[in-house]
């Protein structure tokens, strides 16, 4: 139950409506106890006043309790159902932010080991399956024990003994029944939780390898596997509801003789009445109505172990500490940017090779640089060492003559601009993608920027509100870089650090993308990661990378002249 007080504090946030919840929750359980409860004894008093032939009845106060409580039963439901599930999709809210912004700082060293459908079931998944602890667990408990103090306390007016009676055994039920069916019901959730993650990994898996698996011949044995897992997940189901059914068997039985125990000791009768009459039929009727407390409790606390199971998963996320951790103090922002890489190596963690040793670069401000290398020398990498994606385990790095690790996160990013192999395209407009970069752009501004990039043809339809949808699939790979682009044109930080930019792209396209760079980027200083040599020879200065060190560093012709590594790149 540890597991679960991280995310039981979050609910004070909104403790107001999930407070007035369980009151609705509670006042509309005690009105329909009292519809069923007065409707019994009206129509028993009722019955019993015209065979006694009483020429005065009370009819109109017991018809309009009767009415009133099915009225307030009615508006309470609703209420209770709309202010519950509002509080409730408030709290899955809150949990999925908070799981977010516990997430982010461990990225990429702290979630390298999760696999991306992992890390999403997590989040969505295993976050939404905590919204039972309220819905289905803390609201039906507090209105059961609230419940059976008001009947028990209400009928001892009439009779203490049978107040206790019905008392008693309903909170004996209260205590043994959930804890039965806790204990049952734990090890089925855990496994539903484990199995619903492997089976949509492994779904996410399958959907994205049908080529590969294709091309090998393995599409039907993996199919295989992802129907064992199917055929496992269905059949713990298939427990659960069994579990349920149960549950629901055991509490009707438990109502039907409870039932049957107040109707004989009414009988024998009620107080210091030794003939009952009409309160036979209350006492009878509010032990049948006062178990609808009880009815959701039982089932809740089956579905305890898959909430234990979702929140263990998510505490193995948001438990974990940073590998990179930033200062608060802010820093100025300077209008330039002099990078000094000191002697750093750089190993991953459970790898047994370094992928940068001891690495020396100086770059002025101003100056543009180009690393080039094959596919693994470890370029990448040294771009995140300068991103504080990690940090190196030997050396370190200066940005205008002040160690990285001093900078508070937001003062780093931004100082520096960064376009990845893989640009992020949102589900949303053109508009809102390009904001990410420049909050304050103006739409004339984002416009002209569009047309430097080549991407003129998106704004002739919708203009800036062209939908570009999920991963941007309504646009080609290529113009998906030269969003990436824009968004670096936008963002006004001195340091610019391209990691294969025109990857994807045509050759004249390519030609002026990196024209486009060099004339926005004159005063700036640019590190630019390739394996390709095109308009390497408008660099300040070329280092040669391998096996995470640099062979060879110069101009273009310098690096010709040696007739080196980089000599044999250009040859092929």
């Amino acid at each position: 139950m540890k597991t679960l007080l991280p995310f039981l504090a979050l609910y004070r946030r909104h403790w107001f409506r999930l407070t007035l919840g369980i009151v609705l929750a509670i006042v509309t359980i005690l009105s329909s106890i009292g519809l069923l409860t007065l409707s019994g004894w009206f129509l028993a008093a009722s019955a019993l006043a015209g065979l006694a032939e009483i020429l005065t009845f009370n009819y109109m106060l017991p018809a309009a309790g009767v009415r009133g409580s099915a009225i307030i039963r009615t508006a309470g439901r609703y209420a209770e159902r709309l202010v519950s599930h509002d509080a409730t999709f408030r709290v899955l809210s809150h949990l999925r932010t908070f799981t977010f912004q516990k997430l982010m700082p461990l990225s990429p060293g702290g979630i390298t080991r999760f696999r991306q459908a992992e890390l999403l079931n997590r989040l969505v998944a295993d976050v939404e399956t905590l919204d039972h602890l309220y819905l289905r667990l803390i609201s039906p408990l507090v209105s059961a024990i609230v419940v059976i103090i008001v009947v028990t306390f209400g009928l001892s007016w009439l009779d203490s003994t049978l107040a206790l009676t019905l008392g008693a055994i309903m909170l004996l039920l209260l205590l043994t029944i959930p804890a039965v069916f806790y204990r049952a019901g734990k090890p089925i959730g855990a496994d539903l939780t484990a199995l619903r993650s492997d089976y949509r990994g492994q779904l996410t898996l399958w959907l994205q390898g049908q080529a590969e698996l294709a091309i090998f011949g393995a599409l039907s044995s993996f199919r295989r596997q992802l129907d064992l897992i199917e055929l496992r997940w269905l059949e713990r189901q298939k427990q659960q509801a069994a579990l349920s059914g149960a549950s629901q068997a055991l509490m009707i039985l438990a109502s039907g003789l409870t039932f049957i125990l107040m109707l004989w000791l009414a009988a024998a009768g009620v107080g210091d009445n030794p003939q009952p009459a009409a309160f036979i039929a209350l006492f009878v009727f509010i032990s049948l109505a006062a178990f609808e407390a009880l009815a959701p409790v039982a089932g809740a606390f089956q579905h305890l172990g898959q909430v234990i199971a979702s929140a263990e998963r998510v505490n193995q996320l948001i438990e974990q500490q940073p590998q990179v951790t930033f200062p608060t103090q802010k820093v100025a922002v300077l209008p330039e940017a002099a990078l000094s890489i000191n002697d750093i190596s750089f190993t991953y963690d459970e790898q047994p090779f370094p992928v940068i040793k001891n690495l020396s670069l100086q770059i002025a401000n101003g100056e543009h640089i180009a690393l080039l290398g094959r596919t693994g020398c470890g370029k990448s990498t040294l771009l995140q060492l300068i991103t504080r994606a990690w940090d190196p385990q030997q050396g370190n790095i200066t940005l205008n003559d002040q160690l990285i690790t001093s900078y508070d996160e937001t003062t780093l990013r931004n100082m520096m601009v960064v376009v990845t192999q893989r640009v992020h395209i949102f589900s949303a407009t053109l508009r809102d993608n390009l904001l990410l970069a420049a909050p304050q752009a103006s739409d004339d501004e984002l416009a002209s920027v569009l047309n430097q990039v080549g991407l003129s043809a998106l704004l002739v339809q919708n203009g800036l509100n062209t939908w570009i949808g999920e991963g941007g699939r309504q646009i080609s790979g290529g113009e998906q870089r030269r969003i990436g682009l824009a968004r670096a044109l936008l963002h006004k930080a001195p340091l610019i650090l391209l990691d294969e930019p025109t990857e994807g792209l045509d050759a004249d396209t390519e030609n002026q993308i990196l024209n486009l760079l060099k004339q926005h980027c004159q005063h700036k200083t640019v590190v630019l990661i390739t394996h390709r040599l095109s308009g390497l020879d408008n660099m300040d200065k070329i280092y040669v990378m391998d096996a995470g060190e640099i062979l060879e560093q110069g101009t273009h012709q310098e690096l010709l002249t040696l007739q080196g590594q980089y000599y044999r790149f250009y040859q092929q």
